[in-house]
């Protein structure tokens, strides 16, 4: 008997490659609105973006104000007089025309598809992911994409994760784990939501104070031996 029947996947940084995404999308934006595309507004960006969803995930700000937020710094910061609200919708739309994989996560895919029910669980835009998604080959491989938009909830909300048990028609929460890269939203949800979680952690840090991964992996074929033992 497999340990799981359900795979909850995280999408950005666990399946999908989100870095090279969001690079082909910011420079596109960027050069878009006649900014420069360099080793200066491509940091500046990163790091307010970052900052702002680590503020998201722990409940502090909206997505909505999130989203345009990290443009409106990013235009003060340069100088700039240009809507953020315009340069946000730029970037979604190049976000969602890539669909750029982590390498192996499509074989990883393949491999656990004829044995469990995948899931992607991602508190991405709704919009973007989406689009990134259909335009990926995970979208025959995973028939359940939840995203927290949608959901009216977020990760690492329990109720996010309720809510995906009910769709999923998941009565035992022990049949199904968490798999994600983010200790705050993937994990802490997880242990939240009475789920077992496997953290993806390439870097091999110990995780944060009152984070408690059930398993932590390096290599999606770390991670294939214990969902396919």
């Amino acid at each position: 008997m497999l340990p799981y029947d359900y795979i909850l996947f995280d999408a950005d940084n666990t399946l999908f490659d989100f870095d090279a995404a969001e690079a082909k999308a910011l420079d596109a934006t960027l050069a878009h609105f006649g900014y420069p595309c360099d080793d200066v507004t491509r940091p500046l960006y990163r790091a307010v973006n970052h900052a702002l969803w680590h503020r998201f995930n722990l409940g502090r700000i909206s997505r909505e104000k999130l989203l345009v937020e990290r443009f409106a710094v990013f235009v003060r910061v340069m100088g700039g007089t240009d809507d953020p609200a315009a340069l946000n919708r730029c970037y979604l739309d190049q976000l969602s025309r890539n669909a750029d994989l982590i390498p192996g996560a499509e074989e990883l895919c393949r491999a656990l598809a004829p044995h469990c029910t995948l899931a992607i669980v991602t508190n991405g835009n709704a919009r973007a992911q989406r689009g990134r998604f259909e335009r990926s080959p995970l979208k025959d491989l995973i028939p359940w994409l939840f995203i927290s938009e949608e959901v009216g909830a977020q990760k690492p909300e329990p109720r996010f994760f309720r809510a995906v048990l009910d769709a999923m028609g998941i009565q035992d929460a022990r049949r199904a784990v968490v798999v994600g890269d983010d200790p705050y939203s993937d994990i802490l949800g997880g242990n939240r939501a009475g789920l077992d979680t496997i953290w993806y952690h390439p870097a091999a840090t110990p995780p944060p104070e009152g984070i408690c991964p059930t398993a932590v992996v390096r290599t999606f074929a770390q991670l294939e031996e214990r969902l396919l033992p």
